[in-house]
């Protein structure tokens, strides 16, 4: 993952880490192409098999979320805030920003983000 500032060093290095057990912060980068991230949301799960017990999205819409050095020291703060002591995140943009059914028809490709139709988002990253 390439990152700018020192928080977002900060966070590369705890994900380094391993798990160290709950809370979990999850990162994931979303973006309209496999290169260009424009939202991060940060999930906490508080045990095994929970779905997120709290969850927050930052958008960027000048740069991409992974060079702002302002929204890694907020995710930095919203993970310590929440005591997480794991902390995991693809290696890569995992999709699409829009979220489906919300923005865009439930059961269909996204229309702004045509590059992920069809494409294994897993795959990729």
């Amino acid at each position: 993952m390439k990152t700018g500032g020192p928080s977002w060093g900060r966070l590369a290095k705890r994900t380094r880490r391993g798990f160290r057990g709950y809370p979990l912060g999850t990162l994931a980068f979303y973006g309209p192409s496999n290169e260009y991230a424009s939202k991060v949301a940060v999930g906490i799960i508080l045990r095994r098999d929970s779905d997120p017990a709290d969850m927050k999205r930052w958008y960027a819409r000048d740069c991409d979320v992974r060079q702002d050095p302002a929204i890694a020291e907020e995710i930095w703060e919203y993970l310590r805030s929440h005591a997480a002591l794991t902390v995991v995140m693809p290696r890569g943009i995992i999709g699409c920003p829009h979220e489906e059914g919300i923005e865009y028809p439930a059961g269909g490709p996204c229309p702004l983000c045509p590059f992920w139709e069809g494409r294994d988002r897993w795959k990729e990253v």
